[in-house]
């Protein structure tokens, strides 16, 4: 039974989805890093919000961790490098509170045209202050929106509402897209010019780092307003109080801070900067949405294989995984075979679907492949670490598909360029889903893979069953199969099944028959 720990507070519902779906949970919030390492090997999921932050460290301490699921859109609290490279599909829900986080942005910006905090401050001071807050209304006005994701999307439609013009920023924005939201694409050189609001609405990451910076404020309109409710340290908050005293920038809406929990800021008690605890998820129906959906994924994962919303993999759905686990054992087969026989340091992998498998989610059937082809070198990968080590390796990875068989139905090639050859192995499904090796090197041949299998490749000439009897006879090693394939006057290749481990000096004895060019023991999963 898998087995699960929630470290962060949480909606109830996610440990009883849990507990419904047959997995162990354990619920115990609070912990520090030290006390987390010490029981998180034990887990094969972990279940976090914004508390817990899972470092390298934490990753190398949980040998069985094969998930870790965000209660949320961002993260940063997750070295998702590590993660990947350590085999641990990281997943977020960005759905859940996608809605609510854009009413927040739509609120922050209202409250901040309108002076709304500073005016109830006022007011309840027992002020009465009417031309102080001079207030701007949005309607006719240009938003510029930085990222056009999930909560961009939202934002936009609300700010439409709101009789506004919206131009997007996002470089996954396509015009069909813009067309269907009813925003303008733009670089984010046009809408820093155009817009009198601009709001922020990407993850934290590199190219996102300091976005809103002294540069990027300089380029915007004279009185513009800014709103951050995405991730502190998009804004440069240093760069933003210079714009602020400025009088370029005319006011801020803050949710999100450089340093978090903000207990102080630079930007505090300015009187155009109105403030938020990083708010923007903090409605009771986000917080169950997020959390039943995240339960939902994990318990997918955990029990059917089914991956949803991962940021470190391509997402395999419910519907694909009964689909996709008859081609994944192909696909782990046909890697593990071409990894065993490349004879020199990998430089390409060629990945060719044909028939109906090119109209599947091919992705995790290439992370498989590549998994099992390197496993020989590297043992620790998975689905999910392979094409990252792949690349660190500097092997290029390619896929072709078409929806023509040469077979007559469905197969996979693998193609595997080495220092010194080209190596190929092509599969199928027969039957009841079984996999079947349908050519190795050009030549055609039917087998299936067995736990130990000897690859004979050979001159076209008698002798070499017998020769190969005698010698596994001798040596007390029942042959469970014997396939042959061979072009004719050419090269010809043997795939023999057998019940034990071969020693080193039977294989030297199969390698000296005159007939053998390359005598190789094979070892299967299957």
């Amino acid at each position: 039974m898998p087995k699960v720990l929630i470290s962060d507070d949480m909606s109830p519902l996610a440990t009883e989805i849990f507990k419904q779906r047959g997995i162990e949970v354990d619920v115990k919030t609070n912990l520090s890093p030290h006390d987390l390492g010490k029981i998180i090997g034990d887990y094969d999921g972990l279940t976090i919000r914004s508390s817990t932050t899972v470092t390298p460290e934490l990753m190398a301490k949980a040998k069985n961790l094969k998930v870790i699921g965000r209660a949320g859109i961002g993260v940063d609290n997750v070295d998702l490098t590590a993660a990947t490279k350590a085999g641990i599909i990281v997943m977020n829900t960005p759905f859940g509170n996608a809605t609510t986080a854009a009413e927040h942005a739509i609120a922050m910006m209202m409250a901040m045209v309108r002076q709304i905090p500073q005016a109830s401050a006022s007011t309840h001071q027992g002020l009465w202050e009417k031309k102080k807050f001079m207030g701007m209304e949005v309607t006719g006005k240009t938003l510029g929106l930085i990222g056009c994701g999930n909560i961009g999307a939202i934002v936009a439609s609300r700010a439409i509402g709101l009789k506004m013009k919206v131009i997007a920023f996002d470089p996954f924005l396509t015009d069909e897209k813009a067309v269907e939201l009813g925003v303008e694409k733009g670089s984010l050189d046009e809408l820093y010019a155009r817009a009198d609001v601009v709001t922020v609405h990407t993850p934290l990451n590199d190219k996102t780092r300091g976005l809103l910076n002294k540069e990027a404020f300089a380029k915007m309109k004279p009185g513009v307003r800014v709103v951050n409710c995405a991730r502190g340290g998009i804004v440069v908050e240093k760069d933003l109080k210079e714009a602020l005293d400025s009088g370029h920038v005319a006011a801020a809406a803050l949710d999100v801070f450089e340093e978090e929990p903000a207990k102080e800021n630079i930007l505090f008690g300015h009187p155009n900067v109105i403030c938020t605890p990083h708010l923007g998820a903090s409605t009771e129906e986000a917080q169950v949405n997020v959390a039943v959906q995240v339960a939902e994924q994990m318990s997918d994962y955990l029990l059917q294989g089914a991956v949803t919303n991962a940021v470190n993999m391509a997402s395999i759905s419910a519907e694909d995984a009964p689909r996709l686990k008859p081609y994944l054992s192909l696909a782990a087969q046909l890697g593990s075979f071409a990894g065993q026989i490349a004879e020199s340091a990998i430089k390409k992998i060629i990945i060719e679907y044909a028939g109906h498998v090119a109209g599947l989610n091919v992705k995790p059937l290439s992370s498989t492949i590549i998994a099992e082809i390197l496993r020989p070198s590297t043992d620790t990968i998975n689905i999910v670490s392979a094409p990252v080590i792949a690349k660190d390796k500097g092997i290029e990875v390619t896929e072709s598909l078409t929806d023509k068989s040469a077979h007559g139905q469905s197969h996979i090639t693998v193609r595997v360029v080495t220092e010194n050859k080209e190596r190929s192995v092509t599969g199928t499904l027969y039957g009841q889903n079984q996999p079947r090796l349908v050519s190795i090197e050009n030549v055609p041949i039917e087998a299936a893979l067995a736990p130990y299998m000897l690859y004979i490749r050979n001159e076209d000439k008698p002798g070499l069953v017998g020769g190969v009897g005698t010698i596994l006879g001798a040596a007390n090693c029942n042959i469970a199969d014997f396939r042959l394939g061979r072009q004719e006057g050419g090269e010809a290749l043997a795939m023999v099944s057998i019940d034990t481990v071969l020693s080193d000096d039977i294989l030297v004895k199969l390698q000296a028959l005159p007939q053998a060019v390359t005598v190789k023991l094979l070892k299967f999963t299957v």
